[in-house]
C-alpha cells in the first residue's frame, strides 16, 4: 500500500492496461505499423544513412531546422496539384480525416504532438496533404521526364528540367529512407480524391523485391555454409560462369550447370542508403522477409577486393557509377556487417551449390593453375624471383651431393663408414 493508505499509483496504471496483454490485441496493434524509426543500435554504425539531408517526409523529421527551406516548395507544388486537379482542398481535408486512424496507426512510436482529435490531429492531416501532394508531384515530373506536369515555371528550383537534373537526385535519396515514409493509404486516398475514382492504384510497389513472403524457420546468424563462399576471382578460375539475369527481382538468382546469374545492380552514390534502409526494414517489420538483407550478405562474400567487381562489372552484374571498383568492393563489405540472415535461405542453398561445385578435385586443380598463371601474368617480376630462388635452391643440393661424393672418394670405399683404427 502507498502512503496514507490509498493504492499504488503505477499499479493501477499497470492494471488498467492489462486488457491489452491480449494476443489478438497485440497482433492487430502491430499489423498496422509499417514505418519505424530506426533503433540507435542499427542507426549509430552510419546515422547519415537514416537521416534525410533536404526534405522531410511525414512526422518524424518535420520541423528539423536543416529541412524547413524544402516547406515553401512543398506547399508550392499542393497549389499546383490543386489548381490541376480543379478539386477544392476541403475534399482532399476530409477524405484524409476520414482515413487518418489508420494513417497515425501506420507510423509505430508516433509522438504526442501528432495524435488525438483536436489541434494534434488537424496538424497531422494538414502535414499529410502538403507531404502527400509534394511526393505526387516528385513522382509524376521525374518519373515520367515531367511529360505530364507542365505548369512549372522554366527556372523552377525544383520542378523545372534544371530542378530535376541537379535537386532530385538528393530528394530521391531521402524518399528511400525508412524514418522519411508516406502511407500508401494515403497516396491512394489524394489521388481517389484528385480523379474521382475509387482508390486502389498500386503503381508504385517496387518490383525488385516483389513476391509473397513465405514463412521460414528463426532465424540465426550467418550460416556455417557462408563461410566457405569464394571470391569471384576463385570461382571465376573453378570454371563459373556469370551473366546477369533476364529480372532485376532479388529472386532472379539461380545457379545452373556452373552458371551463376545474379540480378544486375546499378551501384551510385545513393545505393548505400537504399540497401541500409530495405535492410532495416526487414529487421523491423514482421513479414517483410530477408530478401535483401540476404543478397547483400551474398555480395559481401562472393566480393573481396575490386578484382572481384572488376569482374562482375565486365559481365554486367554490376553498373558501376560511384567510382573505382574497389570502392564498390568496400561498399559491399561495409554495409555485409553485423547482419542476421534466416536459416535454410534460398540464397543460403545456392551457397551450398556452389561450394559442393567449387569442391570438385579437378575444379580445385584448375582453380590453382589459373589463378597461378595470373599471378605471373600479373606480376612480371614474381617470376624471375621464382627461378633464381630454385636455381639457388638447386645450386645448394648439388654442392651438397659434390661435398658428399669428395668425402667419399677420399674414404677410397665411398662408405661412411669411420676408418679402422691402426695397430700400435
Amino acid at each position: 500500500m502507498a502512503a496514507g493508505g490509498g493504492r499504488r499509483a503505477w499499479v493501477v496504471d499497470v492494471e488498467k492496461t492489462l486488457k491489452d496483454a491480449d494476443a489478438s490485441v497485440e497482433v492487430s496493434l502491430w499489423q498496422r505499423h509499417c514505418i519505424y524509426r530506426v533503433p540507435a543500435c542499427i542507426k549509430d554504425l552510419n546515422p547519415k544513412a537514416y537521416r534525410p539531408q533536404v526534405v522531410s517526409l511525414g512526422p518524424f523529421h518535420h520541423g528539423d531546422p536543416e529541412l524547413r527551406p524544402m516547406e515553401e516548395h512543398k506547399r508550392r507544388a499542393l497549389r499546383h496539384l490543386l489548381r490541376r486537379a480543379a478539386r477544392p482542398l476541403e475534399e482532399f481535408a476530409a477524405a484524409v480525416e476520414d482515413a487518418a486512424d489508420r494513417l497515425e496507426s501506420a507510423y509505430m512510436d508516433l509522438g504526442a504532438e501528432w495524435r488525438g482529435a483536436g489541434g494534434e490531429r488537424e496538424r497531422f492531416v494538414e502535414m499529410m496533404i502538403v507531404d502527400g501532394c509534394f511526393l505526387l508531384e516528385v513522382m509524376r515530373v521525374a518519373g515520367a521526364a515531367g511529360k505530364h506536369v507542365d505548369d512549372y515555371a522554366p527556372d523552377d528550383p525544383i520542378f523545372s528540367r534544371h530542378g530535376v537534373l541537379y535537386m532530385m537526385p538528393y530528394i530521391r535519396r531521402d524518399m528511400l529512407m525508412l524514418e522519411n515514409q508516406l502511407p500508401l493509404l494515403l497516396l491512394e486516398t489524394l489521388v481517389a480524391v484528385e480523379t474521382e475514382k475509387p482508390p486502389g492504384w498500386r503503381s508504385t510497389r517496387s518490383t525488385s523485391t516483389a513476391g509473397q513472403y513465405q514463412p521460414r524457420p528463426g532465424p540465426r546468424y550467418v550460416p556455417e555454409s557462408m563461410d566457405i563462399i569464394r571470391s569471384v576471382v576463385v570461382l571465376r578460375a573453378a570454371g563459373i560462369q556469370f551473366k546477369p539475369s533476364k529480372t532485376d527481382s532479388l529472386h532472379d538468382i539461380q545457379f545452373r550447370r556452373g552458371v551463376l546469374s545474379m540480378p544486375p545492380v546499378a551501384v551510385d552514390d545513393s545505393t548505400e542508403y537504399m540497401f541500409l534502409n530495405m535492410m532495416a526494414f526487414e529487421r523491423l517489420h514482421v513479414g517483410a522477409g530477408n530478401d535483401v538483407t540476404s543478397y547483400v550478405l551474398f555480395m559481401g562474400n562472393i566480393i573481396h577486393s575490386g578484382q572481384d567487381v572488376a569482374l562482375l562489372s565486365s559481365m554486367g552484374v554490376i553498373l558501376n557509377a560511384v567510382g573505382t571498383d574497389g570502392e564498390v568492393g568496400k561498399l559491399f563489405k561495409r554495409i555485409s556487417k553485423d547482419i542476421v540472415v534466416e536459416a535454410d535461405s534460398a540464397l543460403d542453398r545456392l551457397h551450398q551449390q556452389v561450394a559442393a561445385y567449387c569442391s570438385e578435385p579437378w575444379r580445385v586443380f584448375r582453380a590453382k593453375i589459373v589463378l597461378a598463371d595470373r599471378y605471373f601474368k600479373n606480376n612480371p617480376w614474381a617470376l624471375p624471383s621464382l627461378t633464381s630462388v630454385v636455381v639457388v635452391l638447386v645450386a645448394t643440393v648439388l654442392q651438397t651431393v659434390f661435398t658428399l661424393l669428395q668425402f667419399f672418394k677420399d674414404n677410397g670405399n665411398g662408405s661412411l663408414a669411420a676408418p679402422a683404427p691402426s695397430p700400435k
